[in-house]
């Protein structure tokens, strides 16, 4: 059975995805275009094989989670935050390549 690389975050399962191996979640919405952008970096990545074994990728949509957005004080989309066995190691704020992304694992 093929792992689930990209999922999407809710308020309900968002500490249960994030709590165990390396995830980076995308704070993102619909409408902003850098957070297509963004989005399409990290598809690029998936499909290329750049995202190391045993990363996955989360997506909250910031219109549908506010909670979320606030408890991380996400204020500027993209923000991408890492998380490593439930604990956010990292933070990075607009368009990121995917060369940046892969440093910050």
């Amino acid at each position: 059975m093929e792992r689930e690389v990209i999922c999407n975050l809710t308020e309900e399962n968002f500490d249960h995805k994030t709590g165990r191996g390396t995830m980076i979640v995308d704070f993102w919405a619909p409408w902003c275009g850098p957070c297509r952008s963004q989005s399409g970096i990290l598809d690029g990545m998936v499909q290329r094989g750049e995202l190391p074994d045993g990363v996955s990728i989360g997506k909250v949509n910031v219109d549908e989670q506010p909670e979320l957005a606030m408890r991380y004080d996400v204020s500027a989309i993209p923000t991408l935050l890492v998380f490593k066995e439930g604990r956010q190691v990292e933070r990075l704020e607009g368009v990121q390549s995917a060369e940046r992304l892969v440093a910050s694992l």
